[in-house]
C-alpha cells in the first residue's frame, strides 16, 4: 500500500511563516478574512484601512491566538490606517508606517474599494425588471449614488497608488514579492449587466492595470496577479442568498450548481499567490465563480 503524502508537501502554501502580508480594505468583509486566514498559516499580517476601531479589534484576535502558538511573544498583526482615496503623498505615507511595521513586505492583497452596486440605467430603469423576478427588490441592491462614480479612482487609482509605495520598496530591497488585486467578475468581457457603468469599467481597468504591472515589475522578480470573485456567501449576501429563485438560477446556470464561501475558495487562492510555489505565475486574471458567468446572463423565463 502505498503511503500517503503529507498534506504540507501537497499544499506547501499551507504554512506561511515568515511571510509579511499587506492587506487594504481589512476592517471588513474578504479583507477581514484574507487576514484572519494568512494569520492562521504563520503571516505577519498589516491590516490596512480607514476605520482604524475596527482594525485594531481585528488585530486584537489575530495577536490573541499567536500567543498561544509557538512564538507567543512576537506581535503578528498591527494596524494602518490608511485611505486609498487619498492623496499620493499620504499614501506613501500609510506604506511607509506598513513597512516600518515588520521591516519588510512580502506581499500586497489590493482589497480596498466600494461595494459592487449598481446605478440604475437613467434613461429606462424598467429594464432592470427585465432580467431579475418580479419578488426581486432593486433598492436594497441598486442605488442610485453618485459617488459610485468614484469606483475608478478608488479601484485604479487608490491600488496603482498602494502598489507603487510598497514595490518601489520591494525593489530597492531586493527580495521581490506579490502583489494581488481583488477585481470582480463584473470586470471579464462575459456577463456584464446594464447599470454597472462606473463598477464594471472600474474592475475591467484593474484587470488590465493588473497585467501591464506584472510586464513593467517583472524584471524586479515582482508578480502580479488579480482574482475575480463571484457570488459567494457572506454576511452582506446573506439576505440575497435566502432567494428562493437564486437558488434556481445556480442549479440550472451555475456549471458546479453552487455558491460557494470565500474560504476556502478564495483563501486558499491567495495563499498560493503569497507562497514561493507561484514564483513562475504573474499576469494572470484568476476567475473564482464556480463559472456562474460562463453562460452569460441566463434568460429567467426559461429557469
Amino acid at each position: 500500500m502505498a503511503s500517503q503524502v503529507p498534506r504540507s508537501l501537497e499544499e506547501p502554501w499551507r504554512d506561511l511563516r515568515g511571510k509579511v502580508v499587506m492587506v487594504t480594505g481589512a476592517s471588513a468583509g474578504l479583507g477581514s478574512d484574507f487576514c484572519l486566514d494568512l494569520a492562521k498559516a504563520g503571516c505577519s499580517i498589516i491590516a490596512a484601512a480607514r476605520r482604524i476601531d475596527r482594525l485594531k479589534s481585528l488585530c486584537d484576535q489575530i495577536n490573541q491566538l499567536a500567543a498561544l502558538s509557538d512564538e507567543p511573544s512576537r506581535v503578528r498583526a498591527v494596524a494602518i490606517e490608511l485611505d486609498v482615496s487619498a492623496d499620493g503623498a499620504a499614501i506613501e505615507a500609510s506604506v511607509q508606517r506598513a513597512w516600518d511595521a515588520f521591516g519588510r513586505i512580502d506581499a500586497l492583497i489590493n482589497n480596498a474599494g466600494v461595494r459592487g452596486h449598481q446605478i440604475l440605467p437613467l434613461l429606462n430603469p424598467e429594464l432592470v425588471q427585465w432580467i431579475f423576478p418580479n419578488d426581486f427588490d432593486c433598492s436594497k441592491y441598486f442605488v442610485l449614488d453618485i459617488e459610485n462614480l468614484n469606483s475608478n479612482s478608488l479601484h485604479c487609482k487608490g491600488s496603482w497608488l498602494v502598489s507603487k509605495y510598497v514595490c518601489i520598496r520591494m525593489r530597492d530591497a531586493n527580495h521581490g514579492g506579490s502583489i494581488i488585486n481583488i477585481s470582480s467578475i463584473a470586470g471579464l468581457n462575459r456577463g456584464q449587466l446594464p447599470g454597472g457603468l462606473a463598477y464594471a469599467s472600474s474592475k475591467a481597468g484593474v484587470n488590465t492595470m493588473t497585467k501591464v504591472m506584472a510586464m513593467e515589475l517583472g524584471i524586479h522578480k515582482i508578480r502580479v496577479n488579480s482574482i475575480s470573485p463571484g457570488l459567494f456567501k457572506s454576511e452582506i449576501t446573506q439576505g440575497l442568498m435566502q432567494k428562493d429563485w437564486l437558488t434556481n438560477v445556480a442549479l440550472k446556470t451555475v456549471p458546479l450548481r453552487t455558491y460557494g464561501t470565500s474560504n476556502p475558495a478564495l483563501t486558499s487562492l491567495v495563499r498560493y499567490l503569497v507562497h514561493d510555489s507561484s514564483e513562475y505565475v504573474t499576469g494572470n486574471i484568476f476567475i473564482v465563480d464556480a463559472g456562474a458567468t460562463l453562460p452569460g446572463v441566463p434568460i429567467f423565463s426559461s429557469l
